[in-house]
């Protein structure tokens, strides 16, 4: 009965994606915990790039059941276009497949209308948000007056639903704001649409995941960010509106931590961050534009769901320290070791220098200190072993296992799925 939780450690954007559609080889179920459409999983096979930013990344294994748990928000407009998506490029999405929390709360225009709104208001650039709903639909979640995914069981009446939510946020964007309101018309028959089709993909997902634990089948989790946008351990105000850790993984799909076999975090081999809020070791210039690429790849530092260009930095190893703490690590993946190459010499933040804050919320004013370490000229794409790397590189992974606290598993070379060095044979 094993459960694997894949969680990312850093700002989001670490790999996750291509994490878990290497281990959906050997898992059973591959089971969404949080977040919505708001971030996206970057997966290369065969060739092939996969942008997902609802449905998990096993749906490209067909032997793998993926499942949308309660702790989402639900875009159904978003949810269907990556169905048809998938299902024209060959993929099975159907019910028998793909399964969808009847507690996942669903996402409207009423959301996305307010989430405009809200963040234009916010002082300064604000927090940075994608401005797609995600806030203002786990507000509604949490002040109980949000729209669960099992209401399109009666699509008339969930159409009806969502129809009046939208009315009341343009009655409040119009009045208290004198902004452009989202249009109501048509509302009720588009969503009661939507119901008719999503209703077969409805279940009881926490019910689903524990028979088949029980059955000694394999279940791995994946989620949406990363630990230090998590709402309430991460940079504060400058999070996500869930909760990206372990602890969130086990409430969004409603199952004990009994089950729990492995927790890996996934590290890129240096720092990321889309959006606002304190980032300590940002570079600038030329070192940054170096770590983010061009664009001309999707695996460049570029947004999978809104484009925008990545923050980037040298690793945060105190970050890393933490997220693996707070989460209880067994083991780490780092990815994009490849893009370090040729980058003499490296650095990872060890600590700050008038120690970490007891609140991440204040990390704008922490300064970090570096050690560095001698880097590589080798072009690390062909290697597949971890004996052939460059003794720099394994000096930089152990360094990195070090801060850590826990084994390096699964080394990252390239956006292919064979690029990806296996330090351990999967249990």
């Amino acid at each position: 009965m094993p459960l694997d939780l894949v969680v990312g450690t850093q700002w989001g954007d670490e790999g996750k994606g291509r994490i878990v559609d290497l281990l959906a080889a050997h898992a059973d179920h591959v089971a969404r915990y949080n977040g919505g459409d708001n971030a996206g999983h970057t997966v290369t096979a065969g060739g092939r790039t996969f942008q997902l930013h609802l449905i998990p990344s096993g749906i490209i294994h067909p032997h793998v059941g993926c499942l949308l748990g309660g702790g989402m928000v639900i875009n159904p407009a978003r949810l269907l276009a990556e169905i048809d998506d998938l299902s024209a490029r060959g993929l099975d999405v159907s019910p028998a497949r793909l399964l969808v929390s009847s507690a996942a709360h669903i996402l409207t225009p009423a959301h996305i209308a307010r989430d405009g709104v809200e963040e234009g208001l916010r002082p300064g650039e604000g927090l940075g948000t994608t401005r797609r709903g995600i806030g203002p639909a786990y507000t509604d979640k949490v002040a109980r007056r949000g729209i669960r995914a099992g209401a399109m069981r009666d699509p008339a009446a969930f159409g009806r639903a969502v129809e009046a939510q939208t009315l009341a946020a343009a009655s409040w964007v119009e009045q208290a704001h004198h902004r452009p309101a989202p249009e109501p018309a048509g509302i009720a028959a588009t969503y009661a649409g939507y119901a008719e089709r999503l209703r077969p993909y409805l279940a009881d997902v926490g019910a689903t995941l524990a028979r088949a634990l029980s059955a000694g089948e394999t279940v791995l989790a994946e989620g949406a960010q990363g630990t230090l946008l998590d709402l309430d351990h991460g940079t504060y105000p400058y999070v996500t509106s869930s909760h990206p850790t372990v602890g969130g993984a086990l409430q969004g799909l409603g199952v004990g931590p009994r089950h729990v076999r492995r927790v890996l975090g996934v590290a890129k081999a240096f720092q990321t961050r889309v959006g606002n809020g304190p980032f300590p070791t940002e570079l600038h210039g030329a070192e940054a534009d170096r770590l983010r690429g061009t664009g001309a790849n999707p695996w460049d530092e570029f947004g999978t769901t809104t484009g925008r260009a990545r923050r980037c930095g040298w690793l945060d190893g105190a970050l890393l320290a933490y997220a693996s703490r707070l989460n209880g690590l067994t083991e780490l993946a780092v990815t994009k070791l490849d893009i370090l190459s040729g980058l003499d010499p490296l650095y990872i933040a060890t600590g700050y220098r008038a120690g970490a804050p007891d609140d991440l919320g204040d990390l704008a004013s922490s300064v970090p200190l570096y050690a560095d370490s001698p880097g590589w000229t080798e072009d690390l794409r062909a290697y597949r072993r971890w004996e052939a790397l460059p003794p720099a590189a394994r000096r930089y992974i152990e360094r990195v296992e070090s801060l850590a606290g826990v084994p390096v598993r699964l080394i990252s070379v390239g956006p292919e799925r064979e690029q990806i060095i296996d330090r351990e044979v999967l249990a």
